[in-house]
């Protein structure tokens, strides 16, 4: 019994936690093509493997608007050694959801963006310490009015965490400048830097450029830097927070290329 926990082979040193994690990884497959390259088709760039055209997992054509985004996909496939390995591909995944997810959703993944904008992150603030106050409005603040100049909307902040209700005006106009990103592969890219900071605010400011990508993540993780400040950083949560910027470089790069 304990040769079959700790894997064929004496004194392999596994324990039966790295077995069953081994036994629990998925199988990749093995990379099938020697070349990758980029083909245009009228407006449409496409990635093609040994010539063929990359499919979605719903068997759509992998097609982008410029061939700059398509650039990006391609070096994910080029990148992959002996073995394809999706988590390595976060570009890829984000076309294939926008492709195949988005692209069908358009308005009720709009509407999830407004529900973040009308609970945003930025909205919350902290009534102490000093140091924590003063970060949030150092790095909050110039997005709130950066964004009322630019769009008109005007939200309104609380300390604590007791929900604040945003005038329906606030809302409705920062909403309306959204819709310059309802093509399903802004809208993804736009989701995702969403859901990924908790702000709907930042989002758009990075998209909009007025925000660099290492100063919107800065934004999004005041409160956490505050107390890894304080207590130190836990290993775990560092590497998900690592993977975690991965996805948002990965959106915000696709989103830039978009427009190349």
């Amino acid at each position: 019994m304990r040769d079959i926990l700790l894997g064929a082979g004496q004194g392999s040193g596994r324990t039966p936690e790295a077995a069953a994690q081994e036994n629990m990884r998925p199988v990749l497959p093995r990379r099938f093509y020697k070349a990758v390259t980029v083909s245009q088709d009228g407006e449409a760039f496409a990635v093609l493997l040994d010539g063929k055209s990359v499919r979605t997992p719903a068997k759509a054509v992998l097609a982008l608007p410029s061939e700059a985004a398509a650039n990006l996909v391609a070096g994910e496939w080029e990148a992959q050694q002996e073995h394809i390995d999706p988590a390595t591909m976060p570009i890829t995944r984000l076309v294939n959801t926008a492709l195949d997810g988005v692209a069908g959703n358009i308005q009720p993944v709009l509407e999830d963006i407004v529900r973040f904008a009308s609970n945003d992150l930025l909205f919350y603030r902290a009534s102490f310490p000093e140091a924590l106050v003063e970060n949030q409005q150092k790095h909050w603040d110039p997005v709130l009015d950066w964004v009322a100049e630019k769009t008109g909307a005007r939200f309104e902040t609380v300390e604590g965490v007791m929900h604040i209700a945003q005038s329906r005006e606030a809302v409705a106009l920062f909403s309306a400048h959204l819709r310059a990103y309802e093509a399903p592969l802004a809208l993804a890219s736009l989701h995702t830097m969403t859901t990924l900071t908790g702000s709907a605010l930042l989002a758009y400011t990075l998209a909009e450029g007025e925000l660099d990508l290492d100063a919107a993540w800065a934004a999004a993780h005041v409160d956490e830097n505050h107390n890894i400040a304080q207590w130190g950083e836990d290993y775990e949560a560092a590497k998900r927070r690592e993977l975690r910027f991965l996805e948002m470089q990965a959106a915000h790069n696709l989103l830039a290329a978009l427009s190349d």
